[in-house]
């Protein structure tokens, strides 16, 4: 079946799991609503956009996560993720990302370096004049196109670097994900929403394309680390 949005019980769900984040609840009455209004749209939606997306990065596809967390390295303990999502890895750390919540959908491109060697080299990136103008140059773009930038950033600046640095917001960040959000008003329950997220891959496209053409991607033998302030 070709997708056809997300329906409003979709969301609904997701309500109702925030509020009853249990396992009687799951095997009770919402895991057959997860699998009919989430898991299978998603799944369409992923098929979609390997159609287009695919083949850039390979056999790998676009993957389609399961609703149990990985609670063993968290405080919080609920068994079931409050979130649907989905991702296409084009190299190591870097890839395209979706995934619907109780607000609706939201699409990304992210860089998520893990060692701190990786988190060091994006910065000297950054520090260059001719690349960090042109990584400012497409955040710039992005945020007029209606992206916003997250990820995880330092709450000051990195050790070393003035105040006044023109790229002090860009240094400041360790990982990158920079993405749209698409509530019910904006097709979420037509097949638009997969027009939107295919949109918002493409558009999101030259960032990802900086990160890889700089060699920022984790290298062999290069996991873990300490990472730099």
């Amino acid at each position: 079946m070709s997708f056809g949005g997300f329906p409003p019980s979709a969301l609904r769900l997701y309500e109702d799991l925030a509020a009853d984040n249990d396992r009687k609840a799951w095997h009770g009455h919402l895991r057959d609503r997860y699998e009919r209004d989430v898991r299978a749209p998603m799944e369409e939606l992923a098929a979609e956009l390997d159609e287009e997306f695919g083949e850039v990065a390979g056999a790998g596809g676009v993957k389609v996560l399961g609703p149990v967390r990985d609670t063993r390295m968290s405080h919080d303990k609920s068994p079931y993720k409050t979130y649907q999502g989905a991702y296409l890895d084009l190299l190591p750390c870097l890839g395209l990302w979706v995934h619907l919540d109780r607000h609706g959908l939201y699409a990304s491109g992210r860089y998520y370096p893990y060692a701190g060697a990786e988190v060091a080299r994006y910065r000297a990136a950054v520090e260059d004049e001719d690349g960090g103008a042109a990584l400012a140059a497409v955040a710039a773009r992005l945020e007029g196109q209606g992206f916003t930038l997250g990820g995880n950033r330092l709450a000051s600046r990195p050790r070393g670097v003035p105040a006044d640095h023109p790229r002090l917001a860009l240094l400041r960040h360790r990982t990158i994900d920079a993405g749209r959000r698409f509530g019910p008003g904006d097709g979420l329950h037509t097949a638009r929403a997969g027009e939107l997220v295919r949109e918002t891959w493409r558009l999101v496209g030259p960032l990802l394309d900086w990160v890889a053409a700089r060699g920022l991607t984790p290298r062999p033998r290069e996991r873990g680390g300490d990472e730099p302030s």
